[in-house]
Parts: C-alpha cells; structure tokens; sequence
C-alpha cells in the first residue's frame, strides 16, 4: 500500500496550488533514476511466481555500483522462505551516539494477470504522462526513490551526522505470508535500530482535474483482519433441491454483511482530520461534517459523506467480500461453501468484537465465522515528534506553496504495525500525490505520474538529508 488516504490532524494553509502540469523532459540524474526503476518494477516480485530476494539482489547491486562496500549491505532470507529475502543497507554517520534514521519499503506487490490489464502489467510503460505497471506507485516508487537516494549521497561524497539505513522487505501485501519487516523486528532489530522510520503511506491528493488538494503525513493506521465464513452441508443430488443450501446460506450472510453499516467513529486523529479539511469541501458537504461531528449517529449526514469513498474508509470499520469458493460438481448441491471478509478496523475496536458483530448480523447458525491468520497485533500511532513532522511540512509547503499539510490516519495497513511496536515510530511521508480513482493500486492498469514520481524523489532526497544532519 503505497498511498491509502485517509485521514488527520491539522492543515497548515489553505489555498490551493495549480494543477500539477505534465513532466518536463527529464534531467540527466531523472533518466539514471528511471532506468533503476524500471528495473525494479519489472522484476516481478507477487507472492505466486516473484523473487523479492532477486528485487534485493538487484538493488543490492546499485549500490555497489555507487560506492557501498560489501560490509554495508546485509541481504537476508529465511530460510523457508528463500524468494522472499530483503536487503538492509547503511550509510554511516559522524556521530556515533546519535540515532540512525531508517528509510522502509516493501519490495512484493498485488498479484496481476496479464489477460485482465491493458498492459503487461510487469512491464514499465510511460504513456500519458504516467508510469504504468503493478507496483509503479505501490511501492515500488519509494523503494527504488530509497536506493537512489543512498546511492546519490554515497557518490557525492555526504556523510551525515546520523547513519542512515535503509531496509527493503517483502510479503507487505499478503497476510499470512513471510513478512520481512516483521522478521527484522523480531530477529535482528540492532540492524535496523533508528530513532524512526519513513516509510509508504502517507502522500497528497490531487482532485478530478489533477489540481493537489492537500499533503499527508500518516500517523496511525487501521488494523487489517480477514474473517472465513464457512457453511458446510450433507449436499445431496442437483435434481432435488432444498432450502438448505450451503451456497445460498453464504450469500445470504454476505449480503446481511454488505447492508450492515458500522457506527462511525472519531479518534482525535480523524476528528481533528475532518474539522480542518471541511473548508476544502461544498457547503453541503461541510455543513454534513459539522452536523456529523457532533451527532455521529445522524444518518442524512452519514449518507452524503460516504458516497466518498476515501471518508468511507476513515469514517468506521469496514468489512468486504473478498474471496469466494463453493460447490464441488456441477451436478450436486453444495457440501462447502466459503468465503473470506477483510475488515479494516477502526482503532479502539477489537478483532473479537468485529467477529461478534459479523455473527450477530448474519444472524445464521449454519454460518461459522472463525478469524484467519492475524498479520499483526493493533499498532498504537507514533508519537507527534515535531522533529518528524516539522522539516516534513516545512519542505512541502516549500516545494508546493499553499498546499494544506495534515496528518493522517491510513485506512490500509503498513509495515510500520511491526517496527512502531518495538519502539521505532514509523511515519508515512512521501511527498507523492494521487489521483481520486486510486491509481489502479491493488487493482488494474495501476499507475503513477511521472511528475509526480519525480518530485516524490526530490522530496525524499531532500527531506532525508535534512534528517540525517539534525541536531538531538
């Protein structure tokens, strides 16, 4: 999940910037960065059929071309899990008692079927004014921005105050898989110890005419659970149907579970999100904010501001279909059906209390609802440091004047669950800005634009030299 928008604290200004024009041709140092890019997004690297370690190795690569001795570079892979490998590398700093500043990625990316896409989805395509291909923005983009940004200061000759680190993992996308972030946490956290972490999720919006709305910074996030339904039956002979069919038992459940509407629900994070982001909305719309946040049970306000579906997703907890499997001939009634919904939880709200809501809406004995694998444990938000946040903000509002800077709550689920927890405060900040559909991430014919790639890494380079040279 590169970008999930979602939700804040504070805006800094208010007035709008231009829409953001199409590339320039690019510099010199722009052509280097795309053809390392391009590499890296076309090294497929989906759980099925990919090789993070070969992403890694590849990367690894890079940075020995610019200067980093073997001694720098650490590559690691389970055992058992030998095509999901990673690579840490560090940039050592002046001060050996100050705190080192880790730069995080995740290497796998969604799978993509090649029939379903317009384009070959492992193939880099550069076509109006966009980068196509899966993982072009999610997250892709920041892992390959992190090792050009390394290998950048290492032929410049920077040596900054703080070590900087960087640490490209994989299995981010699935839950239940090898998790690369969560195995350094676990088994080699002196390796990645930093005073924080900047990592995917946070980034601006654009509206409908490319026109940049706001820029994030995340600093909390919703916790990810899948939830299996499961009927099971005798079945019996397709000539001689029954009411009682395990197919029509879970399409009934599934459908209680799409009507059902969670109760909205503020933290201090959406609330403040919501108060300062209203004066960039239609006076309807601000007017079913105020009336919202002060009544959150009132449905006409709910109504109007879910049809958004960016407010949807920061409003509640949210539960999807997301999988479905059923039957076992074509001629019998079904003995099995099962289905899989993913809930992306609202802070303050359990795992258990969701299966509980689930069950008591489909309200269905033969239905069971079990939890699957738990990607992690609910990851409190990093602390408001304003040595995190400040230089943030103060370089947005300098590379993009007049563009309100917010923090924001993700409705997705990062790396940093793992890394927060163990005391590294983890914060998406990436500079990027996306499009109103979602730029196809997770989904078809995803894309970045390219201006918008191109700034994300000045941003980035910029940002993390100002980090890695702050005072304690």
């Amino acid at each position: 999940m590169f970008r999930t928008l979602i939700s804040a604290l504070a805006v800094s200004a208010v007035a709008a910037g231009p829409v953001l024009a199409q590339a320039p041709q690019p510099r010199p140092d722009q052509v280097e960065f795309r053809a390392l890019y391009k590499e890296l997004v076309e090294t497929n690297t989906s759980l099925s059929v990919g090789s993070c370690t070969l992403a890694a190795e590849r990367m690894a690569a890079h940075l020995k071309a610019a200067g980093f001795p073997d001694s720098d570079l650490h590559p690691f892979a389970a055992p058992d899990h030998p095509k999901e490998g990673g690579l840490v590398a560090i940039l050592p700093g002046r001060d050996p008692k100050a705190k080192a500043v880790l730069m995080l990625a995740h290497l796998d990316v969604v799978e993509a079927k090649r029939e379903d896409w317009t384009r070959d989805p492992f193939t880099l395509v550069e076509e109006n004014g966009n980068f196509y291909a899966r993982g072009s923005f999610d997250d892709k983009a920041m892992a390959a921005t992190w090792v050009d940004t390394l290998a950048r200061y290492k032929k410049e000759g920077f040596h900054p105050r703080r070590t900087l680190k960087m640490a490209l993992t994989c299995g981010e996308e699935t839950n239940g898989a090898f998790n690369g972030a969560q195995y350094l946490a676990a088994n080699k956290r002196d390796l990645i110890d930093a005073a924080f972490a900047v990592n995917e999720g946070g980034g601006g919006d654009l509206d409908a005419a490319g026109k940049p709305i706001l820029m994030g910074i995340q600093v909390g996030e919703k916790l990810s659970q899948n939830y299996t339904l499961e009927v099971t039956n005798p079945g019996g002979h397709s000539s001689r149907p029954q009411p009682d069919n395990a197919i029509y038992h879970l399409a009934a459940a599934l459908t209680h579970i799409q009507g059902y509407r969670f109760p909205v629900m503020f933290s201090d994070t959406t609330r403040g999100y919501f108060i300062a982001m209203a004066k960039t909305r239609t006076p309807a719309e601000q007017a079913a904010l105020k009336t919202l946040l002060a009544d959150p049970k009132d449905m006409a306000a709910r109504d109007l501001l879910e049809k958004d579906l960016d407010l949807n997703a920061i409003l509640h907890t949210n539960c999807v279909a997301t999988l479905l499997e059923a039957g076992h001939a074509t001629n019998a009634l079904p003995q099995r059906a099962k289905a899989n919904v993913n809930c992306r939880i609202f802070p303050g709200t359990s795992v258990a209390e969701v299966q509980a809501t689930l069950d008591r809406v489909i309200a269905d004995p033969q239905v069971k609802v079990s939890i699957r694998e738990t990607r992690n444990a609910v990851s409190p938000p990093p602390p408001l440091d304003p040595k995190v946040l400040g230089p943030a903000e103060k370089l947005s509002a300098e590379m993009w004047p007049g563009i309100p800077n917010v923090r924001e709550m993700s409705a997705g689920a990062t790396d940093g669950a793992f890394l927060t927890p163990v005391g590294i405060p983890t914060y998406g900040i990436s500079g990027a800005f996306g499009d109103p559909d979602g730029d196809g991430v997770h989904g078809l014919n995803e894309r970045i634009r390219v201006k918008v790639l191109y700034d994300s890494r000045d941003y980035l380079y910029r940002l993390m030299k100002i980090y890695a040279d702050q005072p304690d």
